[in-house]
């Protein structure tokens, strides 16, 4: 199969597979993955680096997917999508796609991951072939990504995939300090 991804989307009554690269598979996020919701958005780095969203039941996670992920598939067409380790079993690792922030100018592509699949190189692989879908899907000519100064892996990667520092902002509510980095594809 080589480095490139494969774009395609296949829809089932429970999901939509958007591409896969070698390793992974990026698809929809459904109710059913409440569990590993719960674990991802309660991971340290998700903690350190994104925040606490309270999701700690079955009940908190269905609404962060109803209320997030879901909301945007069917306003936006994209979204956040749970990523996969392929192999004998389909392996929930992390999060990647993105969204429409209303205090942004362009859509905001975002990623994480669980603790144990980090220094994999997926974060990589994932994120630039879901740029590509961005690009030559969706048709999306620049992308925006927010972060802590402090995450330094974050922002190596978003450097690797030509994203470039554009100034500092406060994300509304809160007053937290992001940096706004942005990429034209």
């Amino acid at each position: 199969m080589g480095k490139k991804a494969i774009l395609y989307t296949y829809c089932n009554f429970k999901m939509a597979v958007i591409l896969e690269t070698e390793r992974l598979r990026l698809r929809h996020f459904t109710l059913e993955d409440s569990a590993f919701i719960i674990e991802l958005l309660n991971s340290p780095g998700w903690l350190q680096f994104i925040g606490d969203r309270h999701v700690h039941s079955t009940e908190d996670a269905w609404a962060y997917l109803q209320n997030g992920p879901l909301k945007s598939y069917q306003q936006n067409g994209y979204g956040f999508y749970m990523v996969e380790e392929k192999g004998a079993e389909l392996t929930p690792v992390g999060m990647c796609g993105i969204t429409q922030r209303d205090f942004l100018q362009h859509p905001d592509l975002g990623f994480a991951f669980l603790p144990s699949f980090s220094g994999k190189g997926y974060a990589y692989e994932i994120a630039s072939a879901t740029v590509a879908y961005v690009k030559d899907g969706l048709k999306i000519s620049t992308l925006s990504a927010i972060v802590l100064a402090e995450n330094k892996r974050s922002i190596r990667l978003l450097e690797k995939l030509h994203f470039r520092f554009e100034t500092t902002i406060r994300y509304p509510g809160t007053g937290e300090e992001l940096q706004l980095y942005t990429a034209t594809l």
